[in-house]
């Protein structure tokens, strides 16, 4: 059992590796963000394999990548499967009961990636203000448009800038309470806990 663990600890971990870049690659045409930063260019080469074929079948609606969010959920999927599989639970019976599981997950990740992108800007706006860096316009893209509702709800304060807390608390309590409750109503198995 011990061999199984460690196999599927490496295929998670660099499974989910590949899945960020792919999920990161919708978030960044989601937010429009700009295309020609190196850190954009990176994920547009390193999904282009996998997504060149998926764009003849699926097309972008309304600017969206529709190709790279499916290839997201396939992966997850094939993720869950294999973490299962090795663990020696079928999966046979369950196909529908996973792929509502990758849904859950890659909402999850998308949660995770603004999260994390939230935390950097608030950093980089202590240490770094203003910078020019590529990561740090990166991030600043794909946190703007999750902030911008929450600025017009928040009073000026001279110059602070709290929306980052409130939208910190608002991705924590719809992770934790709407696709955590969707996860444990649906019967997902704790193996699968690190995808979320």
């Amino acid at each position: 059992m011990g061999f199984a663990e460690a196999l599927v600890y490496i295929i998670q971990t660099l499974g989910s590796l590949y899945l960020f870049v792919v999920l990161l690659r919708f978030i960044l045409q989601l937010v429009r963000a700009d295309f020609y930063n190196p850190l954009s260019q990176f994920t547009v080469k390193a999904t282009q394999p996998l997504l060149k074929p998926l764009r003849r079948v699926i097309p972008g609606i309304a600017g969206l990548d529709l190709s790279s969010l499916v290839l997201a959920i396939a992966l997850q999927l094939l993720l869950m499967v294999i973490t299962l599989t090795l663990l020696g639970y079928g999966v046979g019976g369950v196909i529908l009961q996973l792929l509502v599981w990758s849904l859950i997950a890659v909402a999850s990740l998308m949660l995770k990636v603004f999260f994390f992108a939230l935390m950097g800007s608030v950093i980089l706006s202590w240490v770094a203000p203003g910078s020019h860096n590529p990561a740090a316009q990166l991030i600043n893209q794909i946190c703007e448009p999750l902030l911008a509702p929450f600025r017009k709800l928040m009073p000026n304060l001279g110059g602070l800038d709290i929306s980052p807390i409130f939208a910190i608390m608002a991705i924590h309590l719809f992770d934790r309470f709407v696709l955590g409750n969707i996860a444990m109503s649906t019967a997902m198995p704790t193996q699968l806990a690190p995808f979320m």
